[in-house]
């Protein structure tokens, strides 16, 4: 039996996936420094989406409404004031109140940092409000990221746990018939695929390689933008959790398998529940260069080049997939970026661990290099993936 990589197929594109602009960055630290607070707010705005603004004067009092997955942010800019504000569930009979007003206050100390969680008429909002004069574009950026963030997470957890209601229906269209069935065969094809290495490794006693293949099926999924909700926090926790290394390794392993067992046991409609197009105002990534993804190359390096002395293509060919796949994860990549890395994913999809190696080190390189703007893939032939199972 020939031990080749994974499949992998680029996910469907979200529709109004937010792509930050660098050079509204340089415009709204520019106007802040020429103390033009009012005009820096408004491209640090433009900078985190360029859309919220588009068609909209920008003299005189502001009011925009934006949604963030299943939250919605409401932002309001006067002369001297810049507000945020974000409904975030409604209580109802059924809440478990008490238990809902002790994790609210929790939230308030750790991790809110300049946001607070306020009880308003039933309900429970994220505010903040600052003078125009102290809107710094760092500042601003990370106050509407933290509501964004944590409005749009904690609202599945208020909801499933304390039954809270949803202040309004989220904005949210669904799937095509079509984006449906490929989302469907992706999920199916990577769960496959981790049922088959996962036996493949316990076979050969490479107990170790149950972390990898776990992080890259779960890599796989939540980088797919339509996969939103509970669904959605359950991946993330568990993303965090395996590269936790205050964990200890084999817990990791093993709680990995336990969540890989629950994703294997749902139904096609399961997932759907949590799979749609979705507004958001704020990409929930971190904000990518070419710079920022040298740096992240270069503290790849060192492993890279120990796999490659030791001429361990195994170790070598699941570090490069997962290390690709989770700057997908951590990044808002420019498109170039991204489409390189999804092709050589797609490229070395079942091959063999010889003829993948190159081809991933070729890509890691040009990151390494800060070139990969100007990299052209040469095109491959699909791999054999039955050659694995046969």
């Amino acid at each position: 039996m020939k031990n080749v990589l994974p499949r992998f197929q680029r996910p469907i594109k979200s529709k109004d996936s937010p792509r930050m602009d660098v050079s509204y960055w340089t415009k709204a630290m520019n106007a802040y420094d020429a103390k033009e607070h009012r005009l820096a707010l408004i491209e640090t705005i433009n900078y985190i989406n360029s859309k919220v603004l588009e068609g909209q004067s920008t003299e005189g009092d502001i009011q925009i409404v934006q949604g963030q997955g299943s939250a919605e942010i409401h932002m309001s800019i006067t002369k001297d004031t810049f507000a945020i504000k974000a409904p975030f569930v409604k209580i109802t009979e059924k809440t478990n109140k008490v238990a809902l007003f002790r994790r609210a206050v929790e939230i308030n100390f750790n991790p809110l940092t300049l946001a607070q969680i306020h009880l308003k008429e039933n309900a429970l909002w994220f505010e903040y409000e600052t003078p125009i004069s102290l809107c710094q574009p760092y500042k601003v950026y990370d106050i509407l990221r933290e509501i964004s963030v944590y409005s749009d997470h904690y609202d599945d957890e208020f909801i499933d746990k304390y039954k809270a209601g949803f202040y309004q229906e989220p904005r949210i269209t669904a799937l095509t018939a079509d984006e449906k069935e490929k989302v469907w065969q992706q999920i199916s094809d990577i769960l496959e695929d981790y049922k088959n290495y996962s036996a493949f490794f316990k076979e050969k006693r490479w107990d170790d390689f149950q972390w990898d293949i776990i992080v890259i099926s779960i890599l796989k999924i939540v980088n797919m933008p339509c996969i939103h909700g509970t669904l959605r926090t359950k991946l993330e926790e568990y993303v965090g959790n395996l590269f936790n290394g205050k964990i200890d390794f084999k817990h990791r392993i093993d709680k990995g398998v336990n969540f890989m067992q629950k994703l294997l046991e749902k139904t096609k409609e399961e997932f759907m529940q949590d799979m749609y197009h979705a507004e958001a105002l704020i990409s929930l990534k971190w904000r990518s260069s070419t710079e920022i993804l040298q740096n992240h190359a270069k503290n790849m390096e060192k492993y890279v080049n120990s796999y490659v002395k030791d001429n361990n293509n195994l170790m070598l060919c699941y570090y490069l997939q997962y290390s690709f796949l989770k700057m997908i994860y951590n990044y808002n990549l420019e498109d170039h970026h991204q489409d390189a890395i999804y092709h050589v994913l797609e490229t070395v999809s079942g091959k063999e661990l010889h003829e993948a190696r190159p081809i991933l080190l070729n890509t890691f390189h040009y990151f390494l290099d800060g070139k990969t703007g100007g990299f052209v893939h040469k095109t491959a032939k699909k791999g054999l993936f039955s050659k694995l199972f046969s």
